[in-house]
């Protein structure tokens, strides 16, 4: 068994991994950087940028239908799945390329190999022991599904239908979060029949009511049917569909139905507990400095407690990098983390919602801005 020293060791190179290491090593330190899969993790294989990808082709369809209203000609002809997913495999493939020639410029030893807490302050990948000074626990986070519910054959989750070369005349998307109302405004503007199942009874439940209904009401518009306050009971699936079930409401019929109920820590696996790390329901627990219970030993990102966003575990990973190095960095501020939703219309919000104010605050008058002068210019009419 070979055994590597270095100064940082961090397991997951995702988002708040990659940020750690670039970082740290920026600052002098040597570190490795250990992946099973590709670096880049969920945000640029499975999340972020091919999500995006593909709502910007759907926004061009969008425009291209609305042309004549801009005062300009253009013929929609269709949309080319083929060609679509090329487009979002480049922009993936370009910005890869990009992040891997960064590692190497700044002397990041890259681990390939599936890593697992072995020690106090090492990672075990395969026969290799890697031992740092400290460690970071970046291990991101999985796609949840409902107790009882597969994802198979015509029940997918994000990651399926990231990779669907086909457009599906009707599909259902059980959860009216960020993800749900994303791939819904993707495969409206394609052509595809939408439903949304949500059990709250709004859409994007953690945003202020105000805006959900702006989106509720936006969605209607482009005829994205909404079962809010629907408690989903069972799916059965077959050649031609599925067949969704709800409490006292009639079944919903489809080609598809997409998972999209949140993401779940990934922490589990991974030998955390059994070297003493300290969990709650699945999360690395950290102090506000992003400690776990073990002294030297950090955690950023999806697996810690907070919003599951991919830029909060970029910071988190610079702030930890900057912690080691003595720079006593500021503190993140949850609060302060901004929250984008990129459907059609998009969201975005900052800070506390109208309807949850922290119980210190006295809160005598909220004005959420709905309307900025270049969002008014791309009205539709």
């Amino acid at each position: 068994m070979a055994e590597h020293n270095f100064d940082l060791v961090i397991l997951g190179g995702g988002s708040g991994g990659y940020s750690a290491a670039l970082r740290a090593a920026q600052l002098g330190m040597n570190v490795a950087l250990v992946e099973k899969d590709k670096l880049g993790g969920t945000c640029l294989h499975r999340g972020c940028i091919p999500t995006k990808a593909l709502l910007h082709a759907a926004e061009v369809a969008d425009v291209t239908r609305e042309s004549e209203q801009f005062g300009v000609h253009a013929e929609f002809q269709g949309i080319d799945m083929t060609a679509v997913n090329s487009y979002r495999d480049n922009i993936v493939d370009r910005l890869y390329k990009g992040l891997s020639g960064l590692i190497k410029a700044k002397k990041v030893t890259m681990v390939e190999g599936e890593g697992h807490l072995t020690g106090p302050k090492s990672v075990t990948v395969g026969s290799d022991v890697y031992t740092g000074k400290n460690v970071v626990l970046a291990t991101g986070s999985v796609s949840k599904t409902l107790p009882g519910l597969e994802i198979g054959g015509r029940v997918v989750n994000s990651d399926q239908a990231l990779q669907m070369d086909w457009i599906p005349n009707k599909v259902a998307v059980l959860g009216g979060g960020v993800i749900g109302v994303e791939f819904a405004s993707v495969w409206r503007s394609f052509g595809s029949e939408v439903v949304i199942i949500e059990g709250f009874d709004r859409l994007v439940p953690n945003e202020d009511p105000s805006m959900s209904k702006q989106l509720e009401k936006a969605y209607k518009k482009r005829g994205i049917e909404l079962k809010l306050g629907a408690r989903f009971s069972g799916v059965t699936q077959s050649d031609a569909g599925v067949d969704i079930s709800l409490e006292g409401a009639d079944n919903i019929q489809a080609d598809l139905l997409l998972v999209a109920v949140g993401r779940a820590p990934n922490a589990t696996g991974f030998g955390y507990e059994e070297q003493g790390v300290a969990m709650e329901r699945g999360w690395v627990t950290t102090n506000e400095r992003l400690q776990t219970s073990l002294e030297g030993v950090y955690a950023v990102g999806d697996i810690v407690p907070g919003l599951q966003l991919a830029h909060r575990g970029f910071q988190q990973g610079i702030f930890v990098a900057e912690e080691l190095a003595g720079l006593n960095p500021q503190v993140v501020d949850e609060m302060g983390i901004p929250r984008v939703t990129y459907c059609e219309p998009e969201i975005g919000s900052v800070g506390l919602t109208e309807d949850r104010p922290r119980r210190n605050l006295a809160l005598t008058r909220f004005l959420p801005m709905s309307t900025t002068l270049p969002a008014m210019a791309r009205v539709k009419f």
